[in-house]
């Protein structure tokens, strides 16, 4: 082990860094206390000092404590829940001395087996166990890892449709091959839903060797891919794709324009899905639908003038704010000041309005913090998630709030948008038949999961006892206290040599903690959401458990890559590869907006290379550069760092022997990839070494510490960044620290500043640490009040988007079957448009109740006629002209309508009146038109009442008038049924596209305005619902006339309009 200077070298910290100050014990709560009395005396009385337990006292305590949890363990749902799959595990370690004794082939031929098995009536829980037992068997074959007892466990509740809760470095990855492998067998797919493109592929890369082994096929949906590549990838056995990527590629196959654009698996994309860091995809996520938008509006030049009135607009004299729902209200002062600097009487005027705008500007300036919510590159305001701390280059903020950042940092204005399509999580994960998930925290939202998505959480014991040591919140008065005592903790942790993960909540934190580090000379790395930082994210956290490591990150939760103490062995051989060769490979330097930052290693031991891994990264750097030299190959950076990737993956996907067989075989060739293969090898059981004992000697010291420098607004959140220590029965420890100035506290308007004041009186020094279980008990009980704040809002939107829901559901299936059904569907569906506006005009102009010479015959004729248009004088189709009826006409034929004793259905007509052309000919048609007269009769369109009979064959005469006439006109046109129907096909998605789109929009709008019905005791939702039911039937019959009438308006002159409807 190489020596660390730091230790030896007083120069390298603070000669004395300040003392470690022993934080003040609090018995009593203090934070929902009234404000203190009047009386001096009582600011100084300290309370009083537990006394510490005797090694008795303690002993019992502890003993009542092992006690009561073994008896909660016993009664529990979920121990007994555990206890019933440990039949299953027993199953499957029995089937395993057998499935050992096949050989690869043998084992691969088990997949054809169960599918045989399935299709002759077997189900999936016949063939379970052995399932898993072949996948763990392929899984230690292929990875060199067995899946433990309790992994069978964790895959048993995600096949059963479950959420498995595992703690962070259970393998949940490796678990997920079996429940994904089981289901795959039908053929009907299985996606695997990761929070990210880089996890998507990695576990693509790594889990898919076991899949392909067993002989599934793997797909992987990436950002960038073209839509047949998306198309392939979707049509394997099991597709690891992320949810953004899911969610975009399922409303964007509701936007196409023909079936040969469909990417997904229709008419039945969906079938069973596992999502990683499920909590964070459908609660965290669940807040912000994703949206497809186009541009809509000519405003941009409004923004820029309205971010200058709100710089001169002041808080709590202007406007006021509320942090806890991020709203703006203006004051009586600061609408006189707008609208004088504006220039306009009313920020509401409907022809020049400003209020949106204003209000924009000003959470723009309130809410939305730079370095915080965003950051600015190349010219653009790129949003931060602050539940992971990416960047999210794709997503925008709607309803003008991002133009409003954009104004406000002087940045170009782009175009405002208009919602064309839109789906939150919640729906879209709800589409699946069988859904389930894993995630190291659930437990805390299983209420949630329950109500929302009807799935329970099931918490998969670990595989060993957890000895992590959680120290309890300590809580400051000021921020500036916290941050020098995390400083000092760090330095304390790093003289020790202990790694430490520093968890903030931005940017900015983990930038200003950085700063202080950087005061006292102590190493340390970076990792938010800026690109220098971001593009070594894997390295930066596969380092973070060596020994003095020292790593601030942003929030760590779905980092996806496991902090191994002593250091992750295959992430060091593949920097110590890329260090050796990539100088030899390309002349272009990293990048460092792209390619990352150098990761800090002042401090961490160099690895010792053995002679015979020396020797093959010597050859195998003279290969590369005699390979540039003599072929003139020159890689970029990124293709260089590529091969390596590609050299690395197949050290891993095929043996040794068969990689030495490779490189001999392309010996003349220079096999550069083989040989990198090579020396990674050998390099990686170098490192190997090295590692683990790294690891001991970090595991003496006492594990990662882990340090929390503020409570997030859910428990699950935290426990999230706690679970990165301890991982695998590892020793570790963590500590949050906590300022009464944070922002959780200020959103929530949690009034602390008379604490401050007599914390600071108390102890004259605001700079102390306050602990005990009195902080505790107050700062869980405010976090959980803000998850129930935060639960109504979710709930609230869930309950909303449920009636957007079903609505969506009927379009998007109504248009997948025109899309993907055959000719005769999309014909049906022309015919039953035309009667359903025929429908429409009639029984808005007629009642039952009431005589014929009552009814608006003359309105009802001139609709009718408009509808149709020129179609019905065109020449041939009718004998006589049938725009020239008259009222009395009409109402003279309804009229003999009493003297007939019968009727012949199939070819009836109002007398006197023009009779329809022959279009009903044949077996089919015959069929249909008879079905149609079934379904006027048996419809309660019209009311019961003495002349229904009458209006149902008025019904029948004008809808076989305007439907005769259509087909009529068609076989005349002269054109092929595959164009005709290419047609209808076009005009039926493009008018339902049209209206959808401005459904979206008036929703939305609804959404925001029912809230303000609530003044007046009615229930928002209710009203939301009623207004929502009556836009949608709106909509639904606009387009259904729109596209009647594009129809009829097409084939009255086909050679004008081809162009209308077909690009």
């Amino acid at each position: 082990m190489a020596t660390v200077p730091a230790l030896l070298n007083p120069s390298f910290l603070p000669p004395n860094p300040p003392k470690r100050t022993t934080a003040f014990s609090l018995t009593k709560p203090f934070l929902t206390l009234a404000p203190p009395p009047s009386s001096a005396s009582s600011l100084y009385r300290l309370p009083r000092r537990r006394v510490a337990h005797t090694p008795i006292a303690a002993s019992v305590k502890d003993h009542l404590g092992l006690l009561t949890k073994t008896w909660s363990d016993y009664t529990s749902l979920n121990q007994w829940v555990v206890r019933d799959y440990y039949r299953l595990v027993n199953s499957v370690n029995a089937l395993e001395p057998h499935i050992q004794r096949l050989s690869d082939e043998q084992l691969t031929a088990k997949t054809v087996e169960f599918r045989r098995r399935i299709r002759h009536g077997e189900t999936l829980a016949d063939i379970q166990a052995e399932a898993f037992a072949v996948v763990r068997e392929a899984a230690r074959r292929k990875l060199g890892m067995r899946h433990f007892d309790v992994q069978v466990i964790g895959g048993a509740v995600l096949h059963d449709g479950s959420i498995a809760e595992m703690k962070t470095g259970e393998g949940k990855t490796l678990v997920s091959t079996l429940a994904a492998y089981l289901n795959a067998l039908t053929g009907e797919g299985v996606h695997v839903v990761t929070v990210n493109d880089y996890l998507a592929q990695r576990d693509a890369e790594w889990m898919g060797r076991v899949h392909r082994f067993l002989g599934l096929s793997v797909g992987l949906i990436q950002r960038g891919m073209t839509a047949e590549q998306r198309r392939s990838n979707y049509g394997c056995d099991i597709t690891y794709t992320n949810n953004s990527e899911l969610g975009f590629d399922y409303l964007r196959d509701n936007l196409a324009g023909n079936s040969g654009q469909l990417v997904m698996r229709w008419p039945k994309p969906f079938h069973f899905a596992i999502v990683d860091e499920v909590d964070s995809v459908l609660i965290d996520e669940g807040r912000n639908p994703l949206l497809i938008s186009g541009e809509a509006s000519k405003d941009a030049a409004r923004y820029p003038v309205a971010a200058k009135v709100a710089e001169l607009l002041v808080q709590g004299l202007h406007y006021n704010v509320e942090l806890k729902d991020n709203s703006v209200e203006l004051t009586e002062e600061g609408i006189a000041l707008a609208e004088t600097a504006l220039e306009t009487n009313d920020l509401w005027d409907e022809n020049d309005p400003w209020a949106r705008f204003v209000m924009n500007a000003l959470k723009a300036k309130e809410f939305y913090r730079r370095d915080v919510q965003y950051i600015v590159r190349d010219g653009k305001a790129l949003i931060i998630n602050e539940l992971t701390g990416r960047v999210e280059e794709k997503r925008r903020w709607s309803d003008g709030i991002h133009q409003a950042v954009e104004a406000k940092e002087g940045l170009k204005i782009q175009a405002d948008s208009v919602i064309v399509a839109q789906i939150t999580y919640q729906s879209l994960f709800k589409l699946y038949p069988k859904l389930s998930g894993m995630t190291g925290t659930a437990k805390t939202e299983e209420k949630e999961f329950l109500k929302m998505f009807k799935i329970p959480v099931i918490e998969v014991p670990t595989n060993l006892p957890n000895i992590r040591k959680d120290l309890p919140i300590q809580a400051f008065a000021t921020a500036r206290g916290k941050w020098e005592h995390v400083r000092q903790e760090v330095a304390y942790m790093f003289r020790l040599g202990r790694p430490v993960l520093v968890g903030t909540t931005s940017v900015e934190n983990s930038e200003h903690l950085s700063d202080l580090l950087k005061e006292w000379n102590i190493p340390h790395n970076v990792l938010n959401a800026r690109p220098k930082y971001a593009g070594k994210e894997a390295e930066i956290v596969a380092q973070a458990g060596r020994k003095y490591a020292i790593t601030i990150s942003t929030n760590m939760a779905g980092r996806g890559t496991d902090i191994i103490l002593g250091g992750n062995p295959k992430m060091l051989a593949k920097e110590i590869i890329e260090d050796s060769l990539l100088s030899s490979l390309t002349r272009e330097a990293p990048n460092i907006e792209v390619d990352g930052e150098t990761i800090s290693q002042k401090v961490l031991s160099k690895v010792k290379v053995g002679s015979s891994s020396s020797a093959l990264l010597a050859r195998t750097s003279l290969m590369a550069k005699y390979v540039c030299k003599s072929e003139g190959k020159s890689w970029t950076y990124q293709k260089a760092k590529s091969l390596i990737s590609d050299a690395v993956e197949m050290s891993q996907s095929i043996n040794l022997k068969e990689i030495e067989k490779l490189a001999d075989e392309e010996s003349e060739m220079y096999p550069l990839g083989p040989t990198i293969a090579l020396a990674y090898l050998s390099v990686l059981k170098d490192c190997e070494v090295h590692c683990s004992q790294e690891g001991s000697e970090v595991k003496k010291l006492g594990g990662l510490h882990v340090i929390g420098t503020s409570l997030h607004e859910s428990r699950r959140i935290d426990n999230q960044l706690r679970g990165r220590a301890g991982r695998q029965g590892d020793p570790g420890s963590t500590r949050f620290m906590v300022s009464l100035q944070d922002e959780m506290f200020q959103k929530f308007n949690f009034d602390t500043e008379w604490a401050v004041r007599i914390i600071s009186k108390i102890t004259n020094d605001e700079d102390i640490p306050i602990e005990g279980q009195a902080i505790v008990k107050q700062l869980l009980a405010l976090q959980i009040n803000v998850e129930k704040f935060f639960f109504g809002i979710r709930k609230s939107l869930v309950e909303f988007d449920e009636v957007l829901e079903v609505q969506r559901k009927h379009v998007y299936d109504l248009r997948q079957l025109i899309l993907t059904g055959d000719s005769e569907s999309c014909s049906q569906h022309i015919l039953q448009y035309m009667q359903a506006v025929v429908d429409e005009i009639v029984c808005g102009n007629v009642d039952p109740l009431k005589h014929p010479r009552s009814w608006s015959l003359g309105k009802l004729l001139r609709e009718f006629i408009s509808i149709s248009g020129p179609l019905l004088d065109a020449d041939g189709i009718f004998e006589d002209s049938f725009a020239g009826i008259t009222e009395e006409a009409l109402l003279d034929s309804i009229g003999q309508l009493h003297d007939f004793s019968s009727i012949d259905i199939d070819n009836f007509y109002l007398p006197k009146l023009p009779k329809p052309p022959n279009s009903f000919r044949g077996v089919r048609r015959k069929s249909s038109s008879l079905k149609r007269w079934l379904a006027i009769c048996s419809d309660d369109l019209t009311t019961n009442g003495g002349y229904r009979p009458i209006i149902n064959l008025l019904r029948k005469y004008l809808g076989d008038v305007l439907i005769a006439s259509y087909l009529t006109a068609v076989q005349e046109s002269g054109y092929t049924d595959a164009y005709v129907k290419e047609i209808e096909r076009a005009v039926l998605v493009k008018t339902l596209d049209l209206f959808w789109r401005d459904h979206l929009v008036n929703m939305n709008r609804l959404s925001s305005a029912v809230n303000v019905r609530s003044f007046g005791h009615r229930n928002p939702l209710e009203e939301y619902k009623i207004d929502g039911c009556r836009f949608f039937i709106s909509m639904l019959g606009a387009t259904r006339r729109l596209t009647v009438e594009s129809l009829l308006r097409y084939w009255s002159s086909p050679m004008e309009s081809q162009e209308l409807f077909v690009s």
